[in-house]
């Protein structure tokens, strides 16, 4: 019998498919549908910070203040009154989704800064989630902001959320980072259980008959996995934190990447929106013929068997790749 769990988060899983956030999870019943097909954990959509800075007035006043020279910046932010669920409101849905599942649930903050996040992580954590992913967006747009003053930021963050619940944290962030081993190994230090990679960086589009800046979303495609594999296949037992990949993961073949890179977990998203909770199943189903074919006995028998430390050329990982790529291309 093929051994398809995992561990992540110190939560014990029954396989490596997990649910990352989108709207899907706002609703119980396919949540639960979720769980039937296969998915052995799930991350709730994320609560925004600007909701959280809504709801105490404090946004409004931010907004304000920014009118003067940025006139159109109200009128292009959403309205987050009536967004998905409000802050209050997203606790009670982490409180029925964790009734209604056997799986563990996984409570989600989006935004850069501490504020109002340590009260309702606290709040996410009394819920009963078993986890809570902080998904760390922002666009470093500031010229004369330095970029360790964005790095000490997130630290900061991570530090302060850690600090507050006794729930295990997932760290969920882009790979825009001079050098990425090293914020890794300080979020880790600051208190990170796990980091999840990576956020994908929607940009927006241009509407050149209305003259506007639209927002644009493209689901992920199995390509964008490369960037993940090779990060988690470099950091693979060089820190001490479980890795989740997210964005890409559209197959089984995607999820044994995944491992094989030394990933406790995948995550899925895009491939649901695109077929349906019920792929998951499918998912699961090919995972196992794949490994019976191969004759893997479990999960833990292939975790980090393509990492940076378990092949025969870690250079293929750094420029040895880029070196053999580019000149080993031939004109056709």
């Amino acid at each position: 019998m093929t051994d398809l769990r995992t561990r992540y988060l110190g939560l014990e899983l029954a396989s490596p498919l997990v649910v990352s956030p989108s709207p899907l999870c706002q609703d119980i019943g396919r949540i639960r549908k979720m769980e039937d097909a296969g998915a052995a954990a799930v991350v709730l959509h994320s609560l925004f910070e600007e909701q959280i800075a809504l709801e105490s007035v404090q946004l409004d006043r931010e907004l304000e203040g920014g009118t003067e020279s940025f006139p159109e910046a109200l009128s292009y932010l959403p309205d987050l009154r009536d967004y998905n669920l409000g802050p209050d409101a997203y606790v009670e849905h982490v409180r029925k989704a964790k009734t209604a599942v056997d799986i563990p649930v996984i409570g989600s903050l989006n935004g850069v800064s501490s504020g109002g996040w340590l009260r309702y992580a606290k709040l996410i954590e009394d819920a009963g989630a078993d986890a809570l992913e902080l998904n760390i967006y922002l666009v470093a747009s500031d010229a004369d902001r330095p970029g360790s003053s964005i790095e000490e930021q997130y630290i900061d963050l991570v530090r302060d959320i850690a600090a507050t619940v006794r729930i295990p944290v997932a760290v969920k962030l882009g790979h825009h980072f001079t050098s990425f081993g090293h914020i890794a190994a300080r979020l880790v230090e600051a208190g990170a259980d796990a980091l999840v990679l990576f956020n994908r960086f929607y940009q927006p589009d241009l509407d050149i008959e209305n003259l506007e800046v639209v927002p644009a979303l493209t689901l992920s495609s199995s390509y964008e996995l490369l960037l993940r594999l090779s990060w988690v296949a470099i950091l693979y037992r060089k820190l001490d934190v479980d890795f989740a990949v997210t964005g890409g993961v559209h197959t089984a073949e995607d999820v044994l990447k995944c491992m094989m890179a030394g990933a406790n977990v995948a995550m899925m998203t895009s491939a649901l929106l695109q077929r349906g909770v019920g792929h998951l199943g499918q998912v699961r189903r090919d995972l196992e013929h794949w490994m019976e074919e191969h004759e893997y006995e479990s999960i833990a028998q292939m975790r980090g068997s393509l990492s940076q430390k378990s092949v025969a050329n870690p250079s293929a990982y750094e420029r040895g790749n880029y070196l053999r790529v580019l000149s080993g291309y031939v004109l056709k």
